[in-house]
């Protein structure tokens, strides 16, 4: 298993970072390995990434999410398997600090690709690059999911309880 782990920091809160992180399909738009994200189920994405002529399609597992601090994942394919996760931190006042460790394991010629240490560092560190860029420029995310995930089961966001219409209790 070969491990790397690369940070960036962005001028954003880190709700904002986070939740444009969690809408997948908008990855294409900035990253430029990745060609097509699809979310089979809130917990199961399908990935199609590339590099040049090298395409290659596999499914992860949303292990854990927890709303402005983390994401874990794993591949559900087997050669070559990774796992991952992305976790976010506040470091000032509209700034945050993302980083990204993924840990791969290679079996076979084509898993052998995948762990050249200094490509896949490159790869991972010009993505967190094109990503900085992407929600810098909008300012604001594209959208959200503040669900929890937790062993890979799907916790829905928990509605707000209802306000009460008596606006201070009792009067009089």
């Amino acid at each position: 298993m070969h491990t790397i782990e690369e940070t960036v920091e962005i001028a954003v809160p880190v709700r904002t970072a986070y939740d444009q992180w969690t809408q997948f399909k908008s990855f294409p738009r900035f990253m430029t390995a990745v060609r097509r994200v699809e979310q089979v189920k809130p917990n199961v994405t399908t990935w199609v990434i590339g590099v040049g002529p090298v395409c290659r399609e596999f499914e992860a597992e949303i292990l854990q999410q927890e709303p402005d601090s983390r994401l874990a994942w794993r591949s559900l394919e087997r050669r070559p398997s990774h796992r991952g996760e992305v976790t976010f931190r506040s470091v000032g006042e509209r700034r945050t600090s993302v980083c990204v460790r993924l840990e791969v394991e290679a079996r076979g010629v084509a898993g052998a690709l995948t762990v050249v240490p200094r490509l896949t560092r490159r790869v991972v560190r010009a993505e967190l690059g094109h990503f900085k860029e992407y929600i810098e420029g909008l300012g604001e995310a594209g959208g959200s999911w503040r669900g929890s995930i937790r062993n890979g089961h799907v916790r829905p966001v928990e509605p707000e309880p209802p306000r009460s219409r008596v606006p201070c209790w009792p009067v009089g």
